[in-house]
């Protein structure tokens, strides 16, 4: 028996290392060892807030790039030694949910996503990837890992708010929450051509990471409602589009109230607690004002990998802004982890790097 080393939760509020049997490797599937690996948000509800219910000895992680280890019988694509980009979103390609065109929810609601969800995570010295032709990508020689870990759920998170938000040129938008997936919805609306981006948020490396990738002007929640100091800048219009990327429950009635009749919201916050969301009568038009609000998990899969891959390949995203700790060595993932949840002014995300 191979026993695998990873960092776990125990149970909700309780983390730490633990060995597990190294998973198997299906006919379509691969083996993966990562060459670096990044803590998420969602880490941090998943292990302290109990967002998806009680797990226990649950490998944690679900962003990193890899190099491949062991690959199926019937895998076409990829061989050992590979270095791989790895999506958050692994879904099942020959699920019907995949056919209907909603393949993170292939399985069921949110079921696309498996690492540190229905299996363990990559925060693992081997982690296993379901359906490796359809959900790996080769990693481009011009990408460093570090910048790798990014791909995997922070830009295509950030970027699938602004499709459902459906961005188009000349727009005004509104982002709440200026993170990494935020800041990553500022790059995504700039490429679409928004005219006017607003962001909410205040930390200082988060907002001179925003002017980087577009950002126009910026609110401060803690001045005031934010639809009001959008009707303030934006002379009583509001906003063509609003991406939420930040805050809780209570932020869709500022998004809605900022919002202008005939726009749209497009979610991409892990909603970690609360019940009910706020959506307020009168300003959503007493239910006919046209204003849409779509909550979307982002897609995963191969292609999706390599065209933003291609994107960074080619020099028009810039990632370094984003990776503000880097650790050296596998054994500083419980540091990094720790150093997510405490969110130090100068944090946007932390990423523990095992090789170049």
């Amino acid at each position: 028996m191979v026993f695998v080393k990873g960092y776990a939760m125990l149970k909700i509020g309780s983390s730490g290392w633990i060995e597990k049997d190294r998973p198997d490797c299906g006919p379509l599937d691969a083996i993966c060892k990562p060459l670096a690996l990044a803590v998420c948000t969602s880490d941090i509800h998943t292990l302290w807030e109990g967002a998806i219910g009680e797990r226990h000895n649950m490998i944690l992680g679900h962003e990193g790039c890899a190099e491949v280890v062991e690959v199926g019988s019937l895998v076409k694509d990829f061989k050992p030694g590979d270095r791989v980009l790895v999506p958050a979103i692994t879904p099942d390609w020959n699920s019907l949910e995949a056919q209907a065109g909603y393949s993170m929810h292939s399985g069921g609601m949110l079921a696309g996503w498996k690492f540190s969800n229905f299996k363990d995570g990559v925060f693992a010295e081997f982690f296993h990837v379901n359906d490796a032709d359809g959900n790996l990508a080769h990693l481009p020689k011009e990408i460093n890992t570090v910048d790798a870990c990014m791909l995997s759920d922070m830009v295509p998170t950030g970027f699938h708010g602004v499709e459902l938000a459906d961005v188009q040129f000349g727009d005004t938008v509104l982002v709440i929450g200026i993170g990494p997936v935020g800041l990553m919805a500022v790059a995504g609306a700039n490429f679409r051509g928004a005219s006017r981006i607003i962001c909410v948020g205040t930390r200082k490396v988060c907002v001179e990471a925003a002017k980087g990738y577009g950002a126009t002007d910026f609110i401060s929640y803690k001045e005031g409602p934010i639809s009001d100091q959008v009707m303030d800048m934006t002379g009583g219009k509001g906003v063509d589009k609003v991406i939420i990327a930040g805050g809780g429950v209570e932020t869709f009635s500022e998004a809605v109230k900022a919002l202008k009749p005939g726009g749209k919201i497009g979610n991409v916050n892990y909603l970690g607690s609360g019940n009910m969301i706020d959506i307020p009568r009168a300003e959503w038009g007493v239910g006919m004002g046209h204003k849409l609000i779509t909550g979307g998990l982002m897609p995963g899969g191969r292609l999706r990998m390599e065209k933003l891959g291609a994107l960074v390949a080619a020099g028009k995203l810039d990632l370094s802004p984003l990776s503000t700790h880097v650790f050296d060595g596998f054994e500083h993932i419980e540091e990094a982890l720790f150093l997510m949840r405490d969110k130090p002014a100068d944090l946007i995300k932390p990423v523990v790097k095992i090789s170049d």
